[in-house]
């Protein structure tokens, strides 16, 4: 039986669900923009302020501990994440790592095949699935605390053992913000500003609790030479103005001006509490419709496993997934929906807290309308 659903009259007020770089956060306007700091130098007076702002608001909105450091560093997530790898695991002490989307197993990658680790552990599942996470308390542990590619995560930590003598490396850029993250759990965590935050690319975060600033500490820490980006000791002692505002390279001044004007309107609406239920409620709007529509469904079966930021669909059909995203955009509909090109074929709408659910909800009456559209052809 052949479906006709008329071409819906109301579209999104913001187009914009990619997954990275994300969609601003509602009414953002460029002349909320502190200027001052924009053309001086990042190590000026000014400069240090504006960018240990970031770091202090950073530990005031997510609440993470007053003996974490906290230190902005080049190359988004990925040059956070790769400075935390190549600068702690070693062949001393042996690493598990559990994989089960395009990000995480580039972590795989990096520590079998090129940092070489003799003592390493891989646990994969496939896209949708998460593997079985079992901690051992005397291994490095490495995961990804959202599968931005997959739409599956962690539902907690819970998992990993407070009393471990092994660090816990996580990746937790499409999880920060949104999810309740147990820092006694996380001794390095990395995440960047584009994600749940709407901001600009090119800078990463890196928190450091007590024990990996000790590991970063110890003497042949690792055996490996490192580039300058990455180094974050000198003469075996951990470069402390990096954790408060000197950067090892030049930032962006106008990017992190426009992280602190989110950071104002985080705190405007009530908190990091209030990122949360913004995002929550996008799943729910998701969930709701997958549930009344037999064409499509989450890449995850896992209800308490599907991530609220990317939220990965497959089609029944899944030859019209493209198709969809295309005519989507030439409609002006939805932008960059398409599924990660390593997952399955699908769409990804980005659920994060800088989306509001009402959009959401008239991008479901239009992917309704594109499917059965291209379904009659």
């Amino acid at each position: 039986m052949t479906t006709f659903i008329n071409e819906p009259h109301i579209k999104p007020n913001c187009a914009n669900f990619s997954s990275g770089p994300c969609a601003k956060y509602p009414d953002w306007d460029i002349n909320d923009l502190n200027l001052d700091s924009l053309g001086r130098s990042h190590r000026s007076s000014l400069g240090k302020e504006r960018l240990n702002s970031v770091i202090e608001q950073t530990r005031e909105i997510l609440n993470i501990p007053s003996d974490y450091k906290i230190g902005i560093v080049p190359a988004s997530d990925t040059g956070a994440f790769e400075m935390s790898l190549w600068s702690v695991l070693n062949d001393s002490v042996g690493v598990d790592v559990y994989a089960w989307e395009s990000f995480g197993l580039g972590w795989v990658n990096d520590i079998e095949n090129n940092l070489q680790i003799s003592d390493v552990n891989i646990v994969k599942s496939q896209y949708g699935d998460l593997p079985n996470l079992i901690h051992n308390e005397n291994r490095d542990l490495v995961f990804t605390y959202n599968g931005t590619t997959s739409g599956v995560k962690v539902a907690d930590t819970n998992w990993i053992k407070t009393n471990r003598t092994g660090l816990t490396i996580c990746d937790a850029t499409s999880a920060i913000f949104v999810e309740n993250l147990d820092w006694q759990k996380l001794d390095i965590t990395t995440w960047s500003w584009q994600k749940a935050l709407g901001g600009e690319g090119a800078h990463g975060i890196i928190i450091l609790s007590p024990r990996a600033v000790v590991r970063l500490e110890q003497e042949n820490c690792n055996n490996r030479p490192l580039p300058k980006i990455f180094r974050m000791t000198k003469g075996n002692k951990l470069i402390d103005e990096i954790f408060k505002g000197a950067t090892i390279n030049t930032p962006s001044m106008m990017c992190v001006e426009d992280l602190l004007a989110c950071y104002r309107w985080i705190k405007k609406i009530g908190g990091r509490s209030i990122l949360q239920q913004r995002s929550y409620k996008n799943l729910k709007v998701i969930t709701d419709w997958v549930e009344k529509n037999d064409w499509v469904e989450f890449l995850s079966s896992n209800k308490e496993n599907r991530s609220s930021t990317s939220m990965c669909l497959i089609l029944k059909n899944s030859e019209l997934a493209k198709p969809l995203c295309k005519l989507l955009e030439q409609k002006n509909v939805a932008y960059d929906i398409g599924s990660h090109r390593d997952a399955p074929a699908g769409i990804r709408i980005w659920g994060g807290p800088t989306v509001e659910s009402r959009d959401v909800e008239i991008l479901t009456d239009w992917i309704s309308w594109a499917y059965h559209n291209l379904q009659q052809k």
